[in-house]
Parts: structure tokens; C-alpha cells; sequence
């Protein structure tokens, strides 16, 4: 068989499988992709909030507040237990994207589902770095 007789499927060619089980079963496979981004994400940006909370308390000389920036163990569990339930409630919003997938994507197009998976895990895990940021800001 010569190189020119093979088909090399190409992304953007329109998948032959039912349009629905298709869209379905991909993003059923991303999932964990998508959690293990939101665990680093969280983790990273606890610890980018716990830098950010000890620089403030250090710059901080007229501070009267002993507890004011003071991070704990409860205060972090807290805050992973916080997190573990917005984990869930993202989890939840993750099915906009098949959603979106069937609504928006009339070719089924790879490159699309590609695009869209990728764009919903930046924004859910930037999301967690706003904490940091307001902390940043406005304390």
C-alpha cells in the first residue's frame, strides 16, 4: 500500500457516531482531567493566599489584631472543606459543556469539543486565584 492510499483522519472531520452517546462519553472521559486541575488549582492558590497572608501580616506594623492574619489548622480545613463542596458545585456546571456541545457544535466537530473543554478548565481553575487576589487587594 503506497503512503498516498492511507486516509489520515483529519480533527475537524465530521465524526460518523451518534451525535448525542459521542458528545456524551468524550466529556464522561475528561472528567478527571478536569477535577485533578481543580485540586492543584485549589492547592496552588491556598498556598499562593497563605504567602500572600504572611506578607501582609509581616508589612503590617500597626496591627493590634494578633488573629488578623493568622491561618490555622481549623481555618484551613475549613476552607478544604469549602472547597471540596465547590469542587462539586463546578462538577455540576461541567455538564454545560456537553450542553453547549450539542447546542453550538452542528458539525460535531473535534477541534470545537477541544476548544470549548479547554476554555471551561482555564475559567474553573483561574476561579480559585480570585481569593488570593481580593486578599491581595483589598485587605
Amino acid at each position: 500500500m503506497l503512503q498516498s492510499d492511507k486516509i489520515i483522519p483529519d480533527k475537524d472531520v465530521i465524526n460518523p457516531m451518534p451525535l448525542g452517546e459521542n458528545i456524551s462519553c468524550w466529556w464522561a472521559k475528561k472528567r478527571r482531567k478536569y477535577n485533578k486541575g481543580l485540586v492543584i488549582s485549589g492547592i496552588v492558590a491556598f498556598i499562593a493566599y497563605a504567602i500572600i497572608i504572611e506578607i501582609k501580616s509581616s508589612l503590617d506594623t500597626h496591627n493590634t489584631d494578633p488573629e488578623k492574619y493568622e491561618i490555622t489548622i481549623l481555618t484551613t480545613l475549613f476552607q478544604g472543606i469549602g472547597y471540596l463542596i465547590m469542587i462539586g458545585i463546578a462538577n455540576l456546571f461541567y455538564f454545560l459543556g456537553p450542553a453547549f456541545d450539542k447546542m453550538f457544535n452542528k458539525d460535531n466537530s473535534e477541534n470545537f469539543r477541544n476548544r470549548l473543554f479547554i476554555a471551561g478548565l482555564w475559567f474553573s481553575c483561574l476561579l480559585p486565584f480570585s481569593i488570593p487576589l481580593l486578599v491581595l487587594i483589598f485587605v
